[in-house]
Formats: C-alpha cells, sequence, structure tokens
C-alpha cells in the first residue's frame, strides 16, 4: 500500500474512556440450543479487536448481536455507553463486509461504493464522487471505479467490499471472515492491507476469523472463543504465550499440554526462582512457578496442567530430559514438524535439523507455562 493522505473520517486511538462496543451479558438463544452464553466484552475506541474459535462457537452470532442482524434473548449492547438493543442495523452506524462479500453484478465497482451512501450523505461535506475516489485509492483499485464486480480477482472483491462498507464512514466496521474464500497467500497479503487501512482511519474493527494465524497477525487483542463465550481476551502474543485455558493451549497453535502431580516444590538457586517437580509418566519435570501460580499458590500433591510450546523444545539438552522416539515429521520449508513419541503421549518439536529414531528433548523450566493447579 502506498503513502496516502488521511481520510476525512480519520480518528486516532483511543485506548481509555468509555468503550466503542459493549456486550453486557449477552445471551442468544435459538430455541432449545443456546449460541451466546453470558458474554461479556468490551472494545476499545480505534482498536483492531478478532474474534476466533472453531466453527459453531459462537463468533458470527456475536457480530451480527452487534451488527443489529441479531437481537439478544437476554443482555444489552452498547455503543458509546449507549444502549443500541433493538436498535435496526440501519440506524447503527456500522459498516459490514460479508463472507462472500455481497457485491452488486449489475453494478460498477465505482457504483458499488457510492451505494454505501445511498442513505447518508460522505463524512466531511464531500461528494459522493469524491468520497468514492478517496476509498478505492486508499484501497489501491483507483483506476477501477468502471470495471464490473465479476472481472475481478476475488482479493479485489474483497477491497471494493471493505470500501463500499467504510463509504458512510461508519464508527465501527465488522468483517465477517472476509478471506476465507481466498487461497493462502493472497490472504496473508490482504490481511496486511486491511490492518494498514484500519491504522490509517482509525476506525473501530471487529473481525470474525477461524484462522488462529491471522488473528494473532492483525489484531490488538484477541477473543478467543469456546461454547458461546470467550475462554480469554487478550494481546495476541498473551494468548500465544500465556494460555489461560487448555482450551485455548490446544486451540491457538501447536502445542505440547501435560499434566501430572506435584511432587515437590523447590529453588532453583542459579535463577532464583521456585520450581515445582511434576510426575509426568515415568519421569519427573521442573515447571517454573510465577504470576497466579507462585509457590505459595501451589503444593505438593496438587493437579498441574501446563503447556510447552514446540519451538521451546531443544534437541539433546540437559534439563527436562525426555528420552523419545519420532514417529513422523512434516517439513514446512523454515521448520520441520516432527512428532515424538514420549511414554506413550505425542510430543511436538519445531526444529531445523530432521532428528531419526530415538532423540533425547527437553525444555528450561522456565518456557514451560502452566495452564491449571490444584487437587
Amino acid at each position: 500500500m502506498g503513502s496516502k493522505e488521511p481520510l476525512s473520517d480519520s480518528a486516532a486511538v483511543d485506548r481509555t474512556g468509555t468503550p466503542a462496543v459493549e456486550l453486557d451479558g449477552v445471551i442468544r438463544r435459538y430455541g432449545e440450543t443456546t449460541a451466546v452464553e453470558n458474554l461479556s466484552l468490551s472494545v476499545r475506541e480505534g482498536e483492531f479487536f478478532t474474534l476466533v474459535g472453531p466453527s459453531g462457537c459462537g463468533k458470527t452470532t456475536t457480530l451480527r448481536l452487534i451488527a443489529g442482524f441479531e437481537d439478544p434473548t437476554r443482555g444489552e449492547v452498547r455503543f458509546g455507553g449507549e444502549s443500541v438493543t433493538g436498535v435496526p442495523p440501519e440506524d447503527r452506524d456500522v459498516g459490514v463486509v460479508f463472507q462472500n462479500y455481497a457485491l452488486f453484478p449489475h453494478m460498477t465497482v465505482g457504483e458499488n461504493v457510492a451505494y454505501g451512501l445511498s442513505f447518508t450523505d460522505p463524512p466531511g461535506g464531500g461528494s459522493d464522487a469524491e468520497r468514492v475516489r478517496e476509498l478505492l485509492e486508499l484501497v489501491d483499485l483507483g483506476d477501477m471505479a468502471d470495471r464490473d464486480p465479476d472481472t475481478l480477482s476475488g482479493g479485489q472483491q474483497q477491497r471494493v467490499a471493505m470500501a463500499r462498507a467504510l463509504a458512510p464512514g461508519p464508527d465501527v466496521l465488522l468483517l465477517d471472515e472476509p478471506m476465507s474464500a481466498l487461497d493462502a497467500k493472497l490472504r496473508e497479503r490482504l490481511r496486511v492491507q486491511v490492518r494498514e487501512i484500519q491504522q490509517e482511519l482509525g476506525i473501530t474493527t471487529i473481525y470474525v476469523t477461524h484462522d488462529q494465524e491471522e488473528a494473532l497477525a492483525v489484531s490488538d487483542r484477541v477473543a478467543v472463543m469456546h461454547d458461546g463465550t470467550p475462554e480469554q481476551v487478550a494481546p495476541p502474543r498473551t494468548i500465544y504465550r500465556e494460555p489461560a485455558t487448555e482450551f485455548v493451549a490446544t486451540f491457538v497453535g501447536d502445542n505440547n499440554v501435560l499434566s501430572g502431580e506435584v511432587t515437590a516444590v523447590q529453588s532453583d538457586g542459579g535463577n532464583d526462582q521456585r520450581l515445582a517437580d511434576v510426575a509426568v509418566g515415568g519421569g519427573t519435570l521442573s515447571v517454573a512457578l510465577d504470576g497466579d501460580y507462585s509457590a505459595n499458590a501451589v503444593s505438593i500433591g496438587d493437579r498441574l496442567t501446563f503447556c510447552i510450546r514446540p519451538e521451546r523444545l531443544a534437541v539433546d539438552t540437559g534439563q527436562n530430559a525426555m528420552p523419545a522416539t519420532v514417529t513422523s515429521a512434516e517439513f514446512l520449508g523454515e521448520t520441520t514438524r516432527v512428532h515424538l513419541d514420549w511414554d506413550g503421549r505425542e510430543l511436538l518439536l519445531r526444529t531445523e535439523e530432521l532428528p531419526e529414531g530415538t532423540v533425547t528433548v527437553g525444555f528450561d523450566p522456565a518456557d514451560a507455562h502452566i495452564v491449571t493447579a490444584g487437587r
């Protein structure tokens, strides 16, 4: 994307003050089926906020509740502190980009974008034609106003749909899996462009995707959805490095999740650190204690579940040594994903080399993240 002048509806990101969008105790039921369960979320002004999760987790229903296409069975939706529960979509000042783009085939690209201005004047007092021109420039389609949508690639159609949604200068932009039909390389390129557009405009954006990598790449914060409610809401690095639940640990990226009984709590004098020794299978592994799971919060006899990312495992290390057998490997270009069998448990290792046969892998106690601990 080239450098462009900000559009007239650009806004600075506000990390404080009244949230742009709030869902407070929202429930959505369809007969006996609950799609969203006691959902409470707060999205900041100017934030790129992503809902990610498997099919059926409630993420698209949540987006539809925010847009006004669905009404809560119970609870409240607020924009800027004001309730919009029961307010129709056309009165909510939101722009929506759907999964199938929903472009009008009988209209040109420019006419499709101008359709977003059918019921309102352009922000900033300019003409419709000026607004269409500046938005097509924003999405790198400035020379395609007279083209028919069916002559465009999928990525170009996606950007036309985004320009149309942005045309009236909405307060909130909602994106419902807009790249799911595109190939992987194009998705990677377009997600960068979407993020650049969002940052240039400073528009509050709520994005729905099932792609964990995409969620981590573009978001200020991520809500990992499961069974109609968020399991964790946090910045991408926290989601990846410090998953709050076992579901988050296993859903977001590859992970090794292990569980066992605490047999000792001791000091690691060399690193001024408290460690828990955990009996896993036929061996004992040491895990660093910190944060919510300090030495005072973990006792001998507790059941402790922890995870280690595959890239934090190392071959031929002296710490937490685990003799394992290579069962299969997948060459991924920059790394190889190696499947190991350790005492009947599957481990995943990411490495530049391809080990074979029986190897010893291990990890630093500080690289393990505790998910749960207790009796």
